[in-house]
């Protein structure tokens, strides 16, 4: 049992080599908690076997009138590889304990140079395709030239908030994310212009359907995007504290080839509910509820988002900091007033 209480102390000083200081902190309690398993509690679960004494004693067996006899090479041989079996299975249990509660940490940004080294398969599983490339600071301004072009531009978000009514009325509720890791926007690239500094979006993967709970259960879908982002700011070089925005449109949720529960869609399924409710079939009140459920549309919102440069890298082109966007959620095709979603992250772009 020390033995293998050596073999967990020695993992843990090549662990905390590679993480920095706060890992290690974290990671000296833990191991604690291993040792006083290895040593105390993983052995109560380990059921060793009995020997002919005991279950003779027992009465155990029995078949027939006949008790099971037990050869005693076969206890002694049990008796002889039991603190083999204890050790083995205590340190399987440690370290299954160990990996169940230290988490594997998110996958940190690498430049953009560094992600076109990587292949498929280094980029698999990793986290990396879900984050906006860093940049490295080097130099004081990117300027931008009539004719430049933005390639690569890229919005992580790092924080969802829904407008919703809480005891002190309307106000911004953070929300839970339901949606793996595939909300972030990249590969954007459009039109630069100087003097004002402008952007038109054109192409790239512009929109993610993405998905948030508010704190009482609620879950409200809304397509992130910033399709035809036309953004602005005065001058014509980018540089540290350097703020240019604009509005965007935010198409629907949903396309029209989407039937709801009951069949019903924009231009497949059927015009309305197979039964009207008694209650709504008078022609008076429900009806106006009753045709925005049935009568589907391809809404288009518009949101706006402001954005702030803090590192650029005069050599490369490269641009990077903080935005803010605020856009309308989902309106499930008409039926319903969309809620308002707030996000807050980082983005990235080059120029050339």
């Amino acid at each position: 049992k020390l033995s293998w209480l050596r073999v967990l102390l020695v993992f843990d000083q090549e662990l905390s080599s590679k993480w920095n200081m706060e890992g290690a902190k974290l990671l000296l309690p833990i191991v604690s908690v291993l040792a006083f398993v290895v040593l105390v509690v993983t052995p109560a679960f380990v059921v060793t076997p009995s020997s002919s004494e005991t279950l003779h004693a027992r009465g155990k067996g029995v078949l027939r009138g006949f008790l099971a006899s037990v050869p005693e090479d076969a206890s002694s041989q049990a008796e002889a590889a039991e603190p083999w079996l204890f050790s083995f299975l205590s340190l399987g249990a440690a370290l299954g304990l160990l990996f169940s509660v230290v988490a594997s940490p998110p996958a940190r940004a690498i430049t953009a140079e560094q992600f076109s080294q990587l292949t498929y398969s280094q980029v698999l599983g990793s986290g990396l395709a879900n984050r906006c490339p860093t940049v490295n600071s080097k130099g004081n301004s990117v300027k931008v030239k009539k004719g430049d072009r933005m390639k690569n531009f890229c919005l992580e978000p790092k924080s969802f908030a829904v407008e919703a009514e809480t005891d002190k009325g309307k106000e911004f509720v953070t929300t839970k994310l339901m949606t793996r890791q595939t909300y972030t926007l990249a590969f954007m690239e459009g039109a630069m212009d100087t003097n004002p500094i402008t952007f038109s979006e054109e192409d790239g993967m512009d929109f993610a359907a993405t998905t948030v709970q508010l704190p009482d259960g609620e879950r409200v879908p809304f397509l992130f995007t910033c399709k035809q982002l036309l953004a602005k700011g005065e001058g014509s070089e980018f540089k540290p504290g350097f703020t240019w925005g604009g509005e965007f449109n935010v198409p629907s949720y949903r396309t029209g080839g989407f039937l709801d529960p009951k069949g019903r869609g924009m231009y497949l399924g059927y015009d309305q509910a197979v039964a009207l409710p008694a209650s709504q079939a008078d022609g008076k009140e429900g009806q106006d509820e009753l045709f925005k459920e049935s009568n589907k549309v391809f809404d288009i919102g518009k949101g706006a988002i402001e954005m702030e440069v803090n590192k650029v890298n005069e050599e490369l082109g490269e641009i990077g900091g903080v935005f803010v966007s605020k856009q309308p959620g989902d309106t499930d095709m008409g039926a319903k007033t969309p809620k308002t979603i707030l996000l807050k992250g980082i983005f990235y772009g080059k120029i050339v």
